[in-house]
Order: C-alpha cells, then sequence, then structure tokens
C-alpha cells in the first residue's frame, strides 16, 4: 500500500449543507496517486484514533484533493473548526479504490447520505454517461447536486421526508432508471440497508456492481481488527479489512 502520512495546507473550506463541511487540501504526494474510492485518515487534535473519510474530487494538476464531510461526533467537530491555511494531519490515500471502466462506458451512481462524496469523481471521469441517484433524509443535507450536473451527469435527489425530490429511497429511482436503461455498471456508497437493497436490484438486471463500505476504522491499514467484515471469495467465507482490502468490493463478494 503506498501512502504518505504529513501535514498538508487547507486550500479552502466550506458549509455546504447543515454540518456539512467542504475541503480542499494541498498535497501533490497524494493527488498524484489518489484514485476515486479511496480515503484519507485525518487525526483530530485531541483524539487519539483518526478519522476516515472519502476522496470526494481529485485535483492532480493543482495537486490537491477535495474531501466533504458531516459532523457526526466530537473528531469530525474537532476536524471542522480548522480554517483556510491551516495544517490537516492526513495519511493518504488509503484502500481500494473503484475500477473505472473503458471510454464510452455507463455508470449509475448510487449515493446515500455522506455515501454521495466518492461518487462525484466518479462523475467527473464518466461525464454525461453517468447518472447519479442521490438520497438524503431532508432537504438540509443535500449536497454536490451542482457538482454532478456540472460534470455533465444526470441527477436525481431524494429525500425520504420528501423535502425536496423525490420523496423516498434512492432504490425508486434506480428501477425506474433501469426499466429504459442498462448501464455497464453500478457504483453505490451509503448505509449498509441501502447497499443490499442496490446489489438485490443490480443482481436482478445482471448488471456489475461494485459498493464501497462505510465502516468504523482503527488503524487504517489492516493492522487492527477494526474495521474487520465478512466477505466471500471462490464460494469461501473470509474476514478483511474494510480500510485495506476494500472499502470497495464487488457486490457479489461481501456479506451484508
Amino acid at each position: 500500500m503506498n501512502y504518505t502520512c504529513g501535514t498538508f495546507k487547507i486550500t479552502d473550506k466550506k458549509l455546504i449543507a447543515k454540518d456539512i463541511y467542504d475541503m480542499r487540501i494541498h498535497c501533490p504526494e497524494v493527488a498524484d496517486i489518489a484514485t476515486p474510492g479511496q480515503f484519507v485518515h485525518i487525526k483530530a487534535d485531541g483524539f487519539f484514533l483518526r478519522r476516515p473519510i472519502s476522496i470526494c474530487e481529485i485535483y492532480s494538476e493543482d495537486g490537491e484533493i477535495r474531501i466533504v464531510f458531516e459532523i457526526r461526533g466530537k473528531g469530525t467537530q474537532q476536524i471542522a473548526t480548522l480554517e483556510i491555511g491551516d495544517e490537516i494531519d492526513i495519511m493518504a490515500p488509503l484502500g481500494n479504490g473503484f475500477e473505472i471502466l473503458p471510454s464510452g462506458s455507463k455508470a449509475v451512481l448510487i449515493g446515500g447520505g455522506v455515501g454521495t462524496p466518492p461518487m462525484l469523481e466518479l462523475s467527473r471521469l464518466y461525464g454525461e454517461n453517468a447518472h447519479a441517484i442521490i438520497g438524503f433524509r431532508t432537504a438540509d443535507k443535500v449536497m454536490l447536486s451542482y457538482d454532478f450536473a456540472k460534470n455533465g451527469s444526470t441527477v436525481k435527489v431524494c429525500t425520504e421526508d420528501g423535502t425536496t425530490g423525490h420523496h423516498g429511497f434512492v432504490t425508486e429511482p434506480l428501477k425506474k432508471y433501469l426499466e429504459g436503461e442498462k448501464p455497464d455498471i453500478i457504483y453505490a456508497c451509503g448505509p449498509r440497508a441501502m447497499l443490499a437493497a442496490v446489489i438485490e436490484i443490480a443482481k436482478k438486471h445482471g448488471i456489475r456492481c461494485q459498493v464501497s463500505l462505510e465502516e468504523r476504522m482503527g488503524c487504517g491499514v489492516g493492522a487492527c481488527l477494526g474495521c474487520a467484515c465478512k466477505s466471500v471469495k471462490d464460494g469461501e467465507e473470509h474476514l478483511t479489512h474494510v480500510c485495506k482490502d476494500g472499502p470497495v468490493y464487488e457486490s457479489d463478494e461481501v456479506i451484508l
């Protein structure tokens, strides 16, 4: 695993939705080798364990990466206090990312809540050949919809309470979309119940599916057992580490 550990400067910071922050970090060593679906492990001052956050976009020409995260506890709350010009302590890029299919391939991108950011770099790569379906609890949590559109991708926003976009879960627009289109691949990241439903739909339609698992982590490099999960390989069940063997898996390899 090739990664960098160090402190890097924050070059931009925005509040883009309720308790959701958008940061750009100048770290050429990371931007040069990062791929969609990988993550950064961030040290929050005063906390022993780092916090894993997905890479949202990669600006290799500028030597920068973008992260988007929600305040979920005291650790991410501390990270959110960092400002433009401050140094942020990261290990990155970590984990295995998504496989990118050849030019002209069509993809569906499914993001649930904070599982939406890692879909954005895929949108940039697939452009108009990507259809994004992103779901949130309520309107004030919606993020990045305009970013997907700027990449040329079509985007469908869903909210559980119906305060904006489609009233319901991402699975309903996915089923409707697949009635008229058959993409080459479905990518998904979000809550496990959502992933299980997306996997079942993909299987029914005979479409390849890759999922990124969200999991609590300790070391971030496969040395501890904090993010162990069950997976299947060649018909046999194994314990794998989400941080090292994932976070991206083929849908038929994961046991949710």
